[in-house]
């Protein structure tokens, strides 16, 4: 049994969380390079808590820019043991209207050119992502929008393409009709790939600000409508992570699902032929195994 520490990924529009308590921001090292900001600390509802703002105050990085290797081992040095990832997205269903919040459960990745793994030559190792996110956070992350009195929608997939442009209207049509995707953003992946190879649960919570450039109604994604979605759905981001402490004891037992055993067998790398500068490196990823 270990302490729980929620970590909070913030995407557009959140940059901070309100009501923490010995709030400090704090520069954390990581050998995998700078995180995309300081990261908030303190407690809220008597769960400790850490705030990461994906993009950096002040939205500094893109969706392709985000250093992903970087955050994920940020928090796994800070004793982090549940990653919420809070983002805005686009909607490929009808049901699934702007200012709506999607809990997403599965993921197309679409990215290019991004770092996937933490692992690689010198330490080879093989995760299953099969089911990419916690559904015990998932629950929490469920019951937290509701009691925020927010119309939130439980499963879907999430299309994760680079950007940072918007989709064309013949990629739209496709993911939705023929890859049944539910929503569309640019910056899941590979932070969900990233967190299961930390051994971090991970939920992903999706805030829906627009029906990319599919529906008939609507045309193609106007970037102003957009922005003042966003600013209503931050806000109710922040409502919903203050309810978060009280669905996740501060007692932290063993994932039911195994998310923070995920390496467990999965380091194929025999110990006197890893890398000693790699295994250096993995310390606060791998440490457990290594």
């Amino acid at each position: 049994m270990t302490q729980t520490k929620i970590a909070i990924i913030g995407g557009s529009g959140i940059y901070d969380i309100e009501g923490l308590e010995g709030a400090e921001w704090l520069t954390v090292e990581s050998p995998w390079g700078a995180p995309s900001d300081a990261i908030l600390t303190g407690t809220l509802g008597g769960v400790e808590m850490a705030f990461l703002p994906r993009h950096g105050r002040g939205h500094v990085h893109s969706p392709s820019t985000v250093p992903y290797r970087a955050n994920i081992d940020a928090l796994k040095r800070l004793g982090c043991t549940d990653v919420v990832s809070v983002s805005a997205c686009g909607s490929f269903r009808d049901e699934m209207a702007p200012g709506d919040f999607v809990i997403v459960d599965q993921f197309i990745d679409r990215t290019i050119g991004r770092a996937q793994t933490f692992f690689g030559e010198g330490c080879v190792a093989h995760v299953s992502v099969a089911h990419p996110t916690c559904p015990r956070l998932g629950d929490a992350c469920e019951t937290a929008a509701r009691r925020a009195g927010i119309t939130v929608h439980r499963g879907g997939t999430y299309l994760a393409m680079e950007g940072p442009q918007f989709s064309t209207l013949a990629e739209s049509r496709m993911y939705r009709e023929a890859w049944g995707a539910d929503v569309i953003g640019m910056t899941n992946m590979p932070e969900a790939k990233l967190a299961r190879e930390a051994e971090l649960c991970y939920a992903s919570v999706a805030m829906i600000t627009d029906y990319d450039s599919w529906h008939p109604d609507h045309g193609e994604v106007d970037v102003t409508r957009i922005i003042a979605t966003l600013m209503g759905n931050a806000d109710k981001g922040r409502q919903m992570i203050r309810h978060l402490p009280d669905l996740l004891d501060p007692r932290r037992e063993p994932c039911v699902h195994g998310c923070d055993r995920a390496l467990e067998y999965a380091i194929l790398t025999k110990p006197e032929m890893r890398d000693a500068a790699v295994v250096a490196k993995l310390d606060a990823v791998a440490g457990r195994v290594m």
